[in-house]
């Protein structure tokens, strides 16, 4: 099964005290390349977060987002100064005294001298942080190579079906070269006879040249690797295994022998199916270059 190297998975998960978001990206690249964007605070799970992808995803330029949101209250603990806010009292109550002030202190009088309290954040146990990005990050993996392997039946029908159309080209060429291999050769049999009509030049001779020459125009081995190179090519699409450098270097040697094929006749219908297969090669190639 063929696997685009695009994709785009979303996870979002509750946990008691802190809410987690994870969002997988991904285009095409030549080999895995890992980038994340976290809370600066923990930064602790980038080399983690990129080794957790790296067992799911071969290839392509991957982006992953973090987003923790810990509830008001749940990350930190309030601390009192307790001899401070007795000092504050007994000042207080001095100055009522030496003013002869009504002594009305009460709690939120206290409440006012902000040095008396001290918020302090909670230390977070790391791993437990990772235990539960790394369980939303999961989810969010799956929803991205389940969009990538949807893609990818998309590009794997769309190549099965270029493939028919260049193996049916193939069987129209081999059935038509023999004959004009063999068209070619009494056309310049008869050329060479006309040249040397009034010399002494052996007959045998020259129709073995002759021969020797139209031969190089035939195009039997070419489409013999042809159909090779098609044979692979199915076998690799169907596997469930990633395989775009392999169909990379494929598509290379189908262009390379319909070239040959293209350079050697001078059949003006091979010429015009060349060009068609051609043309059909391209599109797989257009579509390879996402393939992870």
């Amino acid at each position: 099964m063929l696997r685009s190297m695009t994709g785009f998975g979303r996870a979002h998960i509750m946990f008691e005290g802190r809410e987690i978001l994870v969002e997988i990206k991904s285009v095409n690249s030549r080999y895995y390349e890992f980038s994340s964007k976290l809370p600066r605070a923990y930064g602790y799970i980038d080399e983690k977060l990129k080794s957790l992808l790296a067992n799911k995803i071969s290839r392509g330029k991957v982006e992953v987002s973090v987003s923790i949101f810990n509830q008001i209250g749940t990350d930190a603990t309030i601390e009192v100064n307790e001899p401070l806010a007795r000092q504050y009292v007994e000042a207080l109550r001095g100055v009522s005294e030496t003013l002869s002030l009504r002594d009305d202190l009460s709690l939120s009088s206290i409440m006012r001298f902000s040095d008396v309290f001290t918020i302090k954040k909670t230390i977070e146990d790391e791993e437990v942080v990772w235990e539960q990005v790394a369980q939303v990050a999961r989810e969010a993996l799956d929803k991205f190579i389940e969009m990538r392997e949807t893609e990818g039946a998309k590009m794997h029908d769309d190549i099965a079906s270029r493939l028919i159309f260049i193996e049916e080209r193939v069987g129209r060429i081999e059935a038509q070269s023999p004959e004009t291999t063999k068209a070619y050769r009494e056309k310049l049999f008869a050329k060479i006879q006309a040249v040397v009509a009034d010399r002494n030049i052996d007959e045998a001779r020259v129709l073995t040249e002759a021969a020797i020459f139209s031969e190089k125009t035939a195009v039997d081995e070419e489409t013999v690797r042809l159909r090779s190179h098609i044979s692979q090519y199915r076998d690799y699409i169907e596997q469930d295994v990633p395989v775009g450098r392999k169909l990379d270097f494929l598509t290379q040697e189908l262009n390379r022998e319909v070239n040959t094929i293209g350079s050697k006749c001078q059949d003006i219908e091979i010429t015009k199916m060349v060009v068609d297969m051609k043309s059909e090669i391209e599109k797989i190639r257009e579509q390879i270059q996402n393939v992870e």
